[in-house]
């Protein structure tokens, strides 16, 4: 019983650290998972390429999940392999979550339904956002995230750009965009489960300002406001913010940071490009996913 699923990683419209709204995008760079279940196999062991000593309780605990519901007690080995970098804002949770849930749906032969039905078969088929739930309880399960990520998760199962109410697992809003997307991640690296919450909590008001933009699809002025409000919260430097605000259709801190993302057209993130070379770290040039997670 094998099965194989990639998701992509995604960015910041709003965290949802204050509020428990969030809105996310899906971008073009993404984790396979590839997952064998046995049924003489009593445990799930997990595998992350270059990184061997990485923390593997996520996606043992996705695989365990989706066999507690689907399966008959298979354990296994599920290993993932990334283009998302990890601690750096770019959802590398939400991804693997995604990809390894999918992929252990693909080894136990359930049908994956993009949308919600009145006829699903118990035990043979699940829709996508309701696969997605199951990556976010995982990650609950072994308190990797503070607010259950499910905007991000979403954003990566979905793609297109979401906006979620995190407190209930809610899809409040789904579009598509087309933009160019610019990353600049510093050396540094910062984990979701290690963000102030309570002073996130002061920019609370602000939230309840983005949150409206982005119901009303105004993602690029809502990254803006968040970049600038969750930058200060969380105690980053607002300068790669505010040296790309002119030239881009919206930045964003993602996630709980590091990384910096812009969206736009090639031709306004080439001045931006320019500016954040000089920094120390790293540029990713991608674009955002219409399509999200899916089984290969």
């Amino acid at each position: 019983m094998n099965g194989v699923a990639t998701a992509p990683g995604a960015g910041t419209v709003l965290n949802a650290l204050a509020t428990g709204q969030g809105s996310a995008f899906a971008i073009d760079v993404e984790t396979t998972a590839t997952v064998e279940l046995a049924a003489d196999a009593d445990a799930v062991t997990g595998e992350i390429a270059g990184a061997p000593d990485a923390d593997t309780r996520l996606i043992e605990r996705c695989v365990e999940r989706v066999v507690e519901r689907f399966g008959d007690g298979e354990g296994g080995t599920v290993a993932t392999d990334s283009e998302v970098p990890m601690a750096a804002g770019l959802k590398s949770s939400s991804a693997a979550a995604n990809a390894t849930v999918l992929a252990t749906l693909d080894a136990l032969g359930v049908e994956l339904v993009d949308d919600d039905t009145d006829d699903l078969a118990a035990g043979d088929a699940i829709t996508k956002l309701d696969a997605c739930r199951i990556g976010v309880e995982a990650a609950r399960d072994v308190g990797v995230t503070i607010t259950g990520a499910f905007d991000d998760a979403s954003a990566s199962m979905l793609g297109g750009v979401v906006v979620t109410d995190n407190t209930a697992d809610e899809l409040l809003a789904h579009e598509t965009r087309e933009w160019a997307v610019l990353v600049w991640t510093p050396p540094e690296r910062a984990y979701s489960a290690d963000a102030d919450v309570d002073r996130c909590g002061n920019v609370a008001e602000m939230a309840d300002l983005i949150v409206e933009l982005a119901l009303d699809g105004r993602f690029g002025e809502a990254m803006t406001v968040n970049g600038l409000a969750y930058s200060a919260a969380l105690d980053f430097d607002t300068d790669p913010t505010v040296e790309a605000m002119p030239h881009c259709h919206g930045v964003s801190l993602s996630g709980t940071g590091p990384s910096v993302v812009a969206v736009g057209d090639e031709a306004s993130l080439a001045a931006v490009r320019e500016s954040w070379a000089e920094r120390d770290g790293t540029l990713i040039e991608t674009t955002t996913r219409t399509t999200g997670a899916s089984i290969q």
